[in-house]
């Protein structure tokens, strides 16, 4: 079990990662360098995680970690899809702009021609690990006749670029700041409606959609 002053020590380490990082790249992103920077010995580093792949693998699989668990929760729990999908807009937007995000991408952008690790994590834990769920949650949705959709997959994927768009390259080439929450959220509304709107459900007598999700908003305001 991990105790208080474990958790603050891995906190300290994790931001001397991205500090590191984004100060000498990836390459010479070295487990001393990071032990100085978080005050902490070189041992207590390879202790915990062996080598550098496996701390920037950590740092990657926690960056994504909120995204994954609301879907994977809502999947277990046979939450309302439509609901959870709304739910992951801002979450996800967040997730793939935000300041770590954009370290983990520009590192591993330089990254390409040297040992090509960074990339490959960041796949395996951004879209390899998010794109399945959120085609499930898809795919439940049309089961129960909350959408229209044959491709769950294919709907995934427009549901993300309607949601994301250029807004990751934008900010990892330092054209774009990070964006406010208020803006975070009118994008996401406005992902989700578009969504709803190429996959919307035949409605059934009375002018309702089929499912078991009686008394579901459409989205959580106004855009």
């Amino acid at each position: 079990m991990t105790t208080p002053k474990q958790a603050a020590r891995r906190e300290r380490i994790e931001e001397a990662a991205y500090a590191v990082l984004r100060e000498t790249g990836y390459k010479s992103a070295s487990l001393l360098a990071i032990a100085k920077r978080a005050s902490a010995s070189n041992e207590t580093l390879y202790n915990w995680y062996g080598n550098k792949q496996v701390l920037f693998r950590s740092l990657i699989e926690a960056n994504a970690g909120e995204a994954r668990k609301l879907l994977e929760d809502a999947l277990r729990q046979a939450r309302d899809p439509l609901e959870t999908l709304n739910l992951l807009g801002p979450v996800l937007l967040t997730l793939v702009t935000g300041d770590k995000a954009v370290a983990l991408n520009r590192a591993a952008a330089g990254d390409v021609n040297d040992t090509g690790t960074l990339g490959q994590s960041i796949a395996q834990f951004g879209r390899n690990t998010i794109m399945p769920l959120v085609g499930d949650l898809l795919r439940t949705a049309s089961r129960v006749g909350l959408i229209a959709c044959d491709d769950p997959a294919e709907a995934a994927d427009i549901y993300v670029r309607l949601l994301i768009g250029d807004l990751q390259v934008r900010r990892i080439v330092g054209v774009l700041e990070e964006l406010p929450r208020p803006e975070i959220e009118q994008r996401s509304n406005r992902a989700f409606t578009l969504f709803l709107r190429l996959y919307a459900a035949s409605p059934c007598p009375g002018g309702k959609t089929a499912g078991p999700f009686p008394g579901r908003s459409s989205h959580r305001g106004t855009s």
